[in-house]
Parts: C-alpha cells; sequence; structure tokens
C-alpha cells in the first residue's frame, strides 16, 4: 500500500522536474540567434544594460533574450559592464553568449594603416575600426607632447614615420594609448637590424628613410620604378641639390589635386616645399609604403640628378644626368599636357 501510493506521488513529481529540466534546456540551451549569418554587437562607453539588451534584439530570438535578460540581471552586469565587439554566431547558445558578455570575450578586428596623406586622414580611417573617435586620434597626434612620448625624433611633423601601413589584430575598444604602444612596438619588428644597417649606410635615420620614402611613393605607384626615383633623390641629396619635387609643392599648398605644378607655385613659403628650400621637408608628406620604404633603402646606384614625367603618361619617367638631357624631357612632357589640355 504505501509503495503504491509512493508511486503515485514519484510519477507527478518526475513529470514536473522533466518539465522543469525542458524549460531549462528551451530557454538557456537552444540557439541565442535567430540570424543566418556571424554578426557583431559593439558596446560602448555610453551603453547600459537595457540599452545592450536594445542592440541585441534584432539577432535575438524571444526566449533567448528572456533568458539572457534573466542572466545578466542576476549575475551584477550592470556593474562589470565590458565595452568591446562581440561576435555571435548563429550556432551560439544563450550559455555562450552570456559568458562571452560577462567575461568581456571579444572578437578582434583586423586594423589596416593606410597610406594617408596627412594625419587627420589617418585618424578617420582608424577610427572606422575602432571606440576611438576621429577627433580624439587627430588631436593627440597635432600635440607635440603627445607626439614626442613615442620616440626620440617624433613631433607632429615627423610622427606619420612611427605608422608602418599593414594590417594588424586589435580589439576595438584599445585605448589610444594602446594604440599607439602596438604601432611603436609593430615599427620596432619592422625596423630590424638589416633594414636600420642600410638606413645607417646611407647616412639617415629611420624617419629620413621614411620622409623619402613618401616623396617617391607620390612621384610614382610603379612600384620597379622607386628604387630608381630614389636613386636620385640620394644623389640630390649627397649634392646637396634642392628635392624640386613635386609633391612636397602639393603637400606644402594642402592642394592635391593639382595635376600640373606652375612657376606660381613653387613661390609657396613652406619648409615642405623643395624648390625653395634644400635637404627633406621635416617629416613625411604621406604615411610611406613598406615597398617605398624598401626602394630607398635598396635604391639603385646611377648617375641620374634629373627626372621627369613621360610623355606617354605611362606614369613613369625619363631620367637625365644633365641639366640640358632634363629640359629635352621637360619640354616634351610640357607637349603632351598641352596637347591634353591639362593646366
Amino acid at each position: 500500500m504505501n509503495i503504491t501510493k509512493a508511486k503515485v506521488y514519484l510519477i507527478p513529481a518526475a513529470v514536473c522536474l522533466l518539465g522543469i529540466i525542458a524549460l531549462l534546456y528551451y530557454y538557456f540551451f537552444t540557439g541565442f540567434s535567430t540570424c543566418e549569418k556571424t554578426e557583431y554587437l559593439y558596446i560602448d562607453e555610453s551603453d547600459t544594460p537595457e540599452t545592450v539588451f536594445q542592440k541585441l534584439e534584432p539577432y535575438a530570438s524571444k526566449h533567448g533574450m528572456t533568458a539572457l535578460r534573466t542572466l545578466l540581471r542576476h549575475s551584477n552586469y550592470a556593474q562589470h559592464m565590458r565595452t568591446g565587439r562581440y561576435v555571435l554566431e548563429p550556432t551560439d547558445g544563450v550559455l555562450t553568449v552570456f559568458r562571452r558578455l560577462k567575461n568581456g570575450q571579444q572578437s578582434p578586428v583586423m586594423l589596416t594603416v593606410p597610406e594617408s596623406r596627412t594625419t587627420s586622414l589617418l585618424a578617420g580611417r582608424l577610427a572606422q575600426k575602432l571606440m576611438l573617435d576621429s577627433a580624439t586620434i587627430a588631436q593627440a597626434l597635432a600635440d607635440n607632447d603627445f607626439c614626442r612620448q613615442w620616440g626620440e625624433g617624433y613631433d607632429t611633423c615627423t610622427i606619420a614615420a612611427l605608422f608602418v601601413p599593414n594590417t594588424y589584430e586589435v580589439y576595438w575598444n584599445l585605448s589610444l594609448k594602446s594604440l599607439m604602444e602596438r604601432m611603436v612596438k609593430e615599427h620596432d619588428n619592422f625596423w630590424n637590424n638589416d633594414r636600420r644597417q642600410k638606413a645607417q649606410a646611407l647616412g639617415l635615420s629611420a624617419n629620413e628613410v621614411c620622409t623619402l620614402a613618401s616623396i617617391v611613393d607620390e612621384e610614382t605607384a610603379n612600384n620597379i620604378e622607386k628604387p630608381m626615383i630614389a636613386g636620385m633623390y640620394l644623389n640630390r641629396l649627397k649634392e646637396n641639390m634642392p628635392l624640386q619635387a613635386d609633391p612636397t609643392v602639393k603637400y606644402a599648398l594642402k592642394d592635391f589635386a593639382l595635376r600640373r605644378i606652375l612657376h606660381k607655385h613653387l613661390t609657396a613659403n613652406s619648409p615642405y616645399n623643395t624648390y625653395k628650400n634644400t635637404g627633406l621637408p621635416p617629416g613625411p608628406i604621406k604615411i610611406a609604403s613598406i615597398k617605398g620604404i624598401d626602394a630607398v633603402l635598396n635604391a639603385v646606384k646611377h648617375n641620374y640628378l634629373y627626372m621627369c614625367a613621360k610623355e606617354d603618361f605611362s606614369g613613369t619617367h625619363n631620367f637625365a644626368a644633365t641639366y640640358r638631357e632634363h629640359l629635352q624631357n621637360a619640354a616634351r612632357y610640357a607637349k603632351a599636357l598641352n596637347e591634353r589640355g591639362i593646366k
């Protein structure tokens, strides 16, 4: 009789227990996301638990959101929120998403340092991939005291030489300090003993190599020709001749759309005007490419002192060892410009 009564009570209890287990499994172990592809959640410093929930709702199942809200609210999440970029996979369960947010398990981003002409443009491109806003980056790079923190020889003119254009894996919410520390590390890795010894043999610092490389980059997109152009400018530096590089005039005028440098442009009163000043300008006129830097370090040795764009507009140049020969090359190019109506 007692056994029979026990069975009468045990069966409903077992059914209730199974129901509870099924309910818990449904809420906490089934899929959280309703998306068919990978999505990302961005949490910044202005977010609250409620805004995080709002950002998640477009991607989450109804029961998944209910379960996640319950878990986060009972785990003091509001007091321990972590900024970052968090991946949401279609196969993620509620507990997976919960642990990710609670423990700050971010998904990294691939940050590309572009070959920007100005630090303002650089700041804008970096901010597209980071929690940092472009104004914060741009203001810092325009501050001499800030720039000097990152090594000897850096100021607002030379800070562009710190950045090596490449793609790096970083966290979206890294601070400005962490960003710069990473750039210093990558710069030091890039400037290995081989590159430093080649720069020393040329009598140039790493910053000066980047400055010359930035001019070479602006002269041509043809990587094969870059060592030839670098060799010509190195010859001019040795002879203490003005570099007379048209791209530096564009930089001095901050008019990068100029297609033809005229005599009136050459009078620009700027330390970047290499028609008026001998030697290198104060710093790079863009973030130099790796190809440009290596072109300077491995410049072709020749006796050319002059160059002029080819009249076929191929993007390459005619080189000359004498000024007379250069004038002939320049005349052909000027004629081609006139025929095309380029002013």
